[in-house]
């Protein structure tokens, strides 16, 4: 009789919890203090450092191994070729190992200024015991027989760099695709961690040359001549409206400028600002773009209609309104119309978000200005240890804004509450508030100065001067104005009255204002 077939037992799965279970149960769990209601409102700040960077295994990275070699022997038979690369490439720009050795190898005999040469790279490589690890003596030898010739280093050198910053991109690619995942993490600080990922490679690859003076002078002739032909009918920059200010200090608003507007609340620092955009857009016919982080558009709107028509802003706001004001008002908004102003009310409370807002504008339009208002309202891009370090960071960005795009920038900035406290409240650059950076980052700080001394009844208070306190390209001191109250408007003195008296400044150098 045949055998018959035992039949196969089936494994059972034990139910028992094994020892790795029973660790990972008597651990204790974490719990989100947000998910109880107990926890601050606010994300933490989410640690973008711990995210991996690396490369995907299933592709070769850009690389370029001869170049590398053409470039390490290159700096190892002419002493001075060293000098047209250690600018651009440092030892993670090489791919290989081998060769990132190797050029750190040279850069420290470089720093120490040691004859760089086969002889000299491979005793410094055998006394850090890496000789053996790059290859030894006969791969060095072999760099160096494999260039006939140091002339053509620099264009070696600018293949590593490419290659490296493929490189770069794809860690970037990978690193942003994880920052995609975190959910947990604040939208405002992925975009952040983001942007500078990828800024920080177009920073490593960009290279600073000396200029000639050569090419600028030439320049500058053909300046010169164009100003002197037009002097006393056009202004170098951006005409502000007010002659006084434009004629004897500042010629218009310059490209790259950081213009500081300062003073104390309810002295009129958005009504000057106003009244300058709307000369730029209207008389100049250039694109202003506005970033208000204290009014929203409607006031803003309201306020540019009462300064045009010289209406009065509260009948405008509150209705009070004749019938003939309807004909100026219709006159003003068809004018407005055609004033190439852009507003943002927004949450644009910061450089990174406002310096991309200005790049479209300016894309689309011909800025000629950006107002901002106003600066302490600003966040900055990182989160800092003190207030006065963040006033600074935002100083910086903006004058790295205005440079960036060529156009003039213009911040309004609070004054601090000790011009309060002197007998004559005439501002100082001390009492710019929160920061002594703003004062130095800033190309031009003026301060408007008023005083309460004419009769409520005509709605104009003569007596008010911008100050022009720093001039970093021009002469100080002041424009002498008047304040339009009802309409909101401040108007240039020598336009409607010839002669007008001074402010009678007090003889204290201490609270004299830079003249």
């Amino acid at each position: 009789m045949p055998d018959k077939k035992k039949p196969i037992k089936k494994t059972e799965v034990s139910s028992k919890p094994t020892k790795l279970e029973l660790e990972k149960e008597a651990t204790p769990k974490k719990v989100d203090p947000r998910s109880t209601g107990l926890g601050p409102e606010k994300p933490e700040r989410f640690n973008f450092d711990r995210l991996a960077v690396k490369i995907p295994e299933d592709r070769i990275p850009p690389q370029s191994v001869e170049a590398e070699q053409s470039v390490l022997g290159s700096v190892m038979i002419d002493k001075n070729a060293i000098f047209r690369v250690v600018d651009t490439l440092r030892p993670e720009s090489f791919y290989r190992r081998s060769h990132q050795l190797i050029y750190i190898t040279i850069l420290e005999l470089f720093s120490r200024q040691e004859s760089i040469d086969l002889l000299s790279v491979s005793a410094k490589l055998e006394e850090k015991k890496q000789l053996e690890e790059v290859g030894g003596r006969t791969y060095l030898a072999n760099l160096v027989n494999a260039v006939p010739t140091s002339s053509h280093i620099a264009s070696y050198a600018k293949i590593v760099s490419k290659k490296k910053i493929l490189r770069d991109l794809i860690d970037a690619s990978y690193y942003l695709s994880q920052l995609g995942y975190n959910e947990d993490a604040d939208i405002d600080q992925v975009l952040d961690a983001a942007e500078k990922k990828v800024f920080s490679i177009a920073q490593k690859s960009f290279t600073h040359e000396f200029l000639s003076l050569k090419d600028p002078l030439a320049e500058a002739f053909n300046r010169f001549d164009q100003l002197h032909q037009r002097a006393g009918t056009k202004l170098r920059g951006i005409a502000t409206g007010y002659p006084d200010l434009d004629n004897k200090y500042l010629s218009g608003f310059q490209k790259t400028d950081l213009i500081i507007l300062a003073s104390r609340p309810r002295i009129g620092k958005t009504s000057l600002a106003l009244d300058i955009a709307r000369h730029v857009a209207l008389r100049e016919k250039k694109a202003v773009g506005i970033f208000s982080l204290e009014m929203s558009t409607d006031q803003l709107v309201d306020r540019l209609v009462a300064q045009e028509g010289k209406l009065d802003l509260w009948k405008l706001r509150s209705g009070n309104l004749a019938d003939h004001d309807f004909d100026v008002i219709q006159q003003v908004l068809d004018d407005l119309s055609r004033a190439p102003i852009y507003i943002d009310d927004g949450m644009s409370s910061n450089v990174l978000q406002m310096r991309a807002m200005s790049r479209r504008l300016q894309a689309q339009t011909d800025l000629g200005l950006i107002i901002i208002d106003y600066l302490q309202l600003m966040e900055p891009s990182a989160k800092t240890e003190s207030r006065v370090q963040e006033i600074s960071q935002i100083s910086r960005a903006l004058k790295g804004l205005a440079r960036e795009l060529n156009v003039p920038v213009l911040a309004l900035s609070q004054l601090s509450r000790a011009v309060e406290h002197r007998s004559y409240a005439i501002p100082k650059l001390s009492d710019l508030r929160e920061s002594g950076s703003i004062e130095q980052d800033a190309d031009v700080v003026m301060f408007i100065y008023r005083e309460e001394k004419a009769p409520p009844e005509i709605g104009i208070k003569l007596e008010g001067q911008v100050i022009v306190a720093k001039n970093r390209n021009g002469p100080t001191g002041h424009a002498d104005v008047y304040f339009r109250e009802k309409s909101a408007t401040y108007e240039s003195v020598s336009k409607r009255f010839d002669g007008a008296e001074e402010i009678a400044f007090p003889d204290d150098q201490d609270i004299m204002p830079p003249m």
